[in-house]
Parts: structure tokens; sequence; C-alpha cells
């Protein structure tokens, strides 16, 4: 026979390496008399999208494409430390990073330009559209790239590089008081699973996950993130478990140690909250680790809701809940 069940799952998560540990993103940037910018960090794109969010950052604070920034990551001859691809950190401490880069240089090529414009100091410029001028008087404008061009003539160059620390501080070890992390993350997921009672098998049907993302900078990328989260989630809560034997690692493989595959992947519905985190860049939160982790909760309170088995040690094995009815058919 087989039973369905709902269960649901929160979670709240801190940002970063926390507990007053060195967390610092550094960034370099410089704008070329071609119109374009280079960003450079230690971050490393694993795939989670932070080369696209840096660009995008970039872009939106010189008034460009985000084409029109080129992102150079990873290498450690040629960038500067950005810390691990981990703790849900590049979107907000390294984003923190290159923003910082991007306006001291941003700063340094305003300062020229009112020279330029004859104005008497550069509040009253802008960059927008890959053009430079005065606010309001389109008359009054270049293209990005002759006003750097005239620059470099001169001698001048656009680079910064700029640091961003994350705040934490250490927990009191007696009162347990203190700030370990900063921002928090906020997630809440539902899970619909169907259990067969006979084999004690478990099909996560359907997921609705809702996350705090702080401003979703890519939304595109915010809902790739949930969905990504969520399928490691059910690997979490059902499949993945690391079996040893004298110390030894008996599944050191993915024929043996199993993860989910497309096919075990259930309708998702990614939803996200919009709150703006005054500490981030322009509002954003990171969303990496946060995804994942309402779905192992939403799941084991799905199985008990759908035959009254409460697992207690994941993951949630087909030998777990058959013991488990067994054991409450004996009562």
């Amino acid at each position: 026979m087989k039973k369905r069940g709902i269960g649901l799952g929160c979670s709240w998560y801190g940002t970063g390496y926390g507990n007053g540990f060195p967390d610092v993103s550094s960034a370099f940037v410089e704008i070329h008399d071609d119109g374009s910018a280079t960003v450079l960090t230690g971050a490393v794109d694993v795939g989670q999208g932070s080369n696209t969010i840096f660009a995008q950052i970039a872009a939106e604070e010189l008034g460009l494409k985000a084409q029109d920034i080129c992102v150079y990551s990873g290498d450690t001859d040629a960038t500067p430390d950005s810390g691990t691809t981990a703790a849900t950190r590049q979107t907000y401490n390294t984003g923190n990073a290159v923003l910082k880069a991007v306006r001291q240089a941003k700063s340094s090529l305003l300062v020229f330009a009112a020279r330029k414009f004859s104005c008497p100091n550069s509040e009253g410029l802008e960059l927008k559209d890959g053009y430079i001028g005065v606010k309001g008087d389109p008359s009054r404008r270049m293209p990005l790239a002759e006003m750097v061009f005239q620059a470099r003539l001169q001698g001048e160059r656009f680079i910064s590089a700029e640091s961003s620390t994350a705040c934490s501080t250490p927990v009191h070890p007696e009162t347990g008081q203190g700030a370990p992390y900063w921002p928090y993350a906020f997630g809440c997921q539902m899970a619909e699973v169907e259990v067969d009672t006979e084999t004690g098998m478990v099909q996560v049907l359907k997921v609705v996950a809702v996350h705090d993302v702080g401003k979703a900078l890519n939304p595109t990328q915010v809902e790739g993130q949930i969905a990504g989260g969520v399928t490691q989630g059910i690997g979490y809560a059902l499949l993945e478990e690391v079996e040893l034997q004298e110390g030894k690692i008996k599944n050191p493989a993915f024929s043996s140690y199993l993860i989910p595959t497309a096919l075990d992947v259930p309708a998702i519905e990614a939803f996200y909250v919009e709150d703006a985190e005054c500490t981030g860049p322009f509002g954003a939160k990171g969303l990496g680790e946060p995804a994942m982790l309402p779905t192992v909760a939403a799941v084991i309170n799905a199985i008990d809701d759908a035959v009254g088995v409460r697992i207690t040690s994941l993951p949630a094995t087909p030998e777990k809940i058959l013991r488990g009815l067994e054991e409450k058919k004996e009562g």
C-alpha cells in the first residue's frame, strides 16, 4: 500500500565563517578605455553563479551592461584572496568587496570627469547607459570609453583594490551571548511524499520552497539555487550516507554512495521573499546552503505524516521505515 503525507520544514542560517573567525574578501577593479571594466577576485565559481553576480554588481554601479564586465577569478597568481566558496559567503562578502572597489574606481573617474566638464565637484555627474555626464543635461555627456581614454592620455588609470570583512564576534563561553553570524537567511519548505508500506521506499512528489534572499540580484539564479538545494536536501534525507568499516569508507564511489539524479527530482515550486539587507551589496544575502536545510525536515515530517514512523537518524532508508512500521505494529 502506498500512503501520502505532507511535511513542513523551516530553517535559519548564518552567513560566513562566523564566531569571530577572520572572514575577509578582496577584489581588484579597473575601468578601461574601451568602456569595459575588469573585476579580479579569488572567489571560485563552482556553478553557483558568483561570476555572474559580480559582473552584475559592477555593471549596476558603473551604468554598464553585465556583458561589459570581465570577471577574472580563482587565479592565486593574479587575483586577491576572497576566501573559500563556502558558508554562503561569496555573494555577500566578495560582492561587497567588488562593490567597494568599483565605487572607489568610479569616484576617481568622476573627479577626473568633473574637471573635463568644468564642474565644481563630481556630485552632479552620473554614469548611465555607457555614458558619463552632467545629471539632467544630455548635451553635456560623452561615452565612458572616451572619458577613460582621455584620462589615459594624461597618465591616469582608474584602478582600485578593496576588501570587505564580515562582522561577527565569538560567543561568550559563559553567557552564550554574542554575534556569531551576520546576516541570517531564513527559509520554509513543504514536501509531499508517497511511502510504500511494503517496500519502505519513499518518493518525493512535490516541494514548495520559500526563501528570504535579501534582494534578488538575479531571480533566475535564485530559483536555480533553490532547486539545487532542494535536490541536495532530498539526497541528505533519503540517500546519502558514508558507510564506515574498521575506519575505512565502504562506499567511496557514486556507484555505491547514492545521490539524487534528475529522475529523483520532484516538482519544485520556488519562491523568494525580498527584504533588502542593509549591509549587503544592493541589499543581497547569500542563498547557498540555506536552500537545502528545510528540505530534510520537510521530507522526514512528511514520512511521519504518511505512515506514522518517526525517523531519528539520516538517511531515511527503506530498512528504517520498515523497521519503524514493524515496531508500530508491535506496539
